[in-house]
């Protein structure tokens, strides 16, 4: 017999004898009408399961459905092995790269010798809808870093077995479904029939998964496209190939070679070629109000800071307006849905003031900003501006996409720009870094080197920041002129440095300490890079590991 609390509801199964358990799977059937997503995780004692777990003793549980970001991981990326399976079955020869997100689903490459087409298209959806029906179990075998080296290189994947090498942790788990073999960094579903909806079309030189709907389980999401998003990614992979690195396995060979300076110096150069053109459209087409609206970690300081320089380059002035000033008084401000003040609303923003003042700014008149103060949440004089004919101003902010923000200033008169740290970097064709975990792993490096923070705090903040992303920034993305992609080729083997000491030290009973844990699994594939001496002072990656040595505070 086994006491469980499963999502604060007492509950007693009866074991059999000689037995493993009950499966957590089986435990979930009597539950998943309490979800309105599909239950593909659970959490026990505070420790992220599998389905396929046997629970022999008292616990704690809760489920994960494909509403939680981590049960729509998994979801994910069983979708994932259910399409690289059709794929193989169909193409025995065929290389499948799972590229990056893109608007609500995972872009795909199937490298065939040819252009893929809309017959390949339907004949790989109609093999997965088959493998899914089938219901082939995924069974998951530890091995030691030894085994699980030959036998990848038994079967020919000898850059998995490479990559392997640098695995931390000596145990490796290795997946088999209908002898399809493969090795993912977090977890899968219990099986294939656990796919209960998604989508599969052909986009561009590849194809669009798209995974169950977060708003109703029953049908997939919905795809939105964006060109734009998907031409910075483009340009993402033509950096990565002109360096030679896409994955981890050439990364850390080039650090173990020491050849990372050059690598360096190549992603500063195409950085300052990049902004420097952004400077010289802005010149030609005299913009006078220059927008920048970026998530969170994506660089905004440093690529403001090295905007105005190329601009001052073209004989221009610009001066820079916090939105931040333009708060209504705190007892003016939006509620969100949890009751609390929501400064990141538009609507926290006194937008007939901010209208005016930019109007006026752009009219040659004086203008006596607003100031702020946090302290007392109230409005309070701030300095007197009056700016030149050419000189335009900069503004960033959440809201800087958002046609509301600047509705009575022309179109003609203004640049908009979305900055993004958009990884091309995977570990190995099929298993992407999220940009989403770089952008985090950037935050907890710079709020514990520059806000006193440590990773817990940042990690229990970060689905309250995610939530004002998805609301006020990136529907906005394709209204920018221009995009630019903040993201190093190399950083995340620095930043290695910093994040995996704070990592480290969440205690298990935290509730930081699942994020943790998986953050932590694929940074153990990094050579760590600890040699600061060829980036230079301006580096985008400057803003969140500083100036300094690397420090040690936790």
């Amino acid at each position: 017999m086994v006491n469980l609390n499963i999502d604060g509801c007492k509950k007693t199964y009866d074991l059999k004898n000689n037995t493993d358990g009950i499966r957590l799977s089986d435990i979930a059937k009597d539950f998943e009408n309490n979800y309105s997503g599909y239950i593909s995780l659970a959490v026990v004692n505070n420790d992220v399961q599998e389905l396929n777990t046997y629970i022999k003793e008292d616990s704690d549980i809760k489920f994960l459905d494909t509403k939680n970001p981590d049960g729509l991981r998994v979801y994910t990326r069983t979708l994932n092995l259910v399409f690289i399976m059709a794929c193989k079955c169909l193409f025995k020869d065929s290389r499948v790269v799972i590229e990056h997100s893109l608007s609500n689903g995972v872009y795909c490459e199937i490298y065939l010798g040819r252009d893929i087409t809309e017959e390949d298209i339907s004949k790989i959806k109609d093999k997965m809808d088959k493998i899914i029906a089938k219901d082939y179990d995924i069974n998951k075998n530890i091995y030691t870093k030894k085994e699980a080296i030959e036998i990848f290189k038994s079967i020919g994947l000898d850059e998995k077995a490479e990559l392997i090498k640098y695995k931390e942790n000596d145990i490796v788990k290795i997946y088999k479904c209908n002898n399809y073999i493969d090795h993912f960094y977090g977890y899968l579903m219990p099986s294939t029939g656990y796919i209960k909806s998604y989508d599969l079309f052909k986009y561009r030189n590849g194809v669009i998964l798209m995974a169950a709907s977060e708003d109703d389980k029953h049908i997939p999401k919905k795809f939105v496209p964006q060109p734009k998003l998907a031409n910075i990614y483009k340009e993402a992979e033509e950096w990565s190939n002109l360096m030679g690195v896409d994955k981890v396995l050439s990364l850390n060979k080039i650090i173990e070679e020491k050849k990372y300076g050059e690598i360096i110096r190549i992603v500063e150069a195409l950085h300052e070629k990049k902004i420097g053109q952004i400077a010289d459209i802005i010149k030609q087409e005299n913009k006078r109000i220059i927008l920048i609206a970026a998530p969170s970690s994506s660089g905004k300081t440093s690529f403001a800071t090295r905007l105005c320089i190329h601009l001052k380059v073209n004989n221009l002035n610009p001066v820079s307006i916090s939105l931040d000033n333009y708060f209504v008084d705190r007892d003016k401000t939006p509620l969100d849905e949890f009751g609390k003040l929501d400064y990141e609303s538009i609507n926290a923003i006194n937008l007939e003031r901010f209208n005016k003042d930019l109007k006026d700014l752009l009219e040659g008149k004086k203008v006596q900003l607003p100031r702020y103060n946090f302290i007392t949440g109230k409005s309070e004089a701030g300095e007197i501006l009056q700016i030149e004919k050419n000189q335009p101003i900069i503004l960033e902010g959440i809201h800087g996409l958002n046609p509301v923000l600047t509705a009575s200033i022309p179109d003609d008169e203004k640049f908009k720009i979305y900055l993004s740290a958009l990884t091309q970097l995977n570990l190995d064709d099929h298993n992407r870094i999220p940009t989403t975990d770089l952008r985090l792993i950037r935050r907890i490096v710079r709020d514990n080197q520059f806000r006193g923070h440590t990773a817990e705090m940042t990690i229990m903040g970060w689905p309250s920041v995610r939530r004002g992303e998805e609301k006020n920034i990136f529907p906005y993305q394709e209204e920018a002129d221009v995009m630019f992609n903040t993201a190093c080729v190399y950083e995340l083997a620095l930043l290695k440095t910093y994040a995996k000491p704070l990592l480290e030290h969440i205690g298990e009973d935290s509730e930081a300490y699942i994020e943790a844990k998986r953050l932590l699994k694929f940074l153990q594939y990094f050579v760590e890079l600890d040699d600061l001496s060829d980036i230079p002072p301006t580096a985008i990656i400057r803003e969140f590991i500083g100036g300094r040595d690397r420090k040690s505070v936790v």
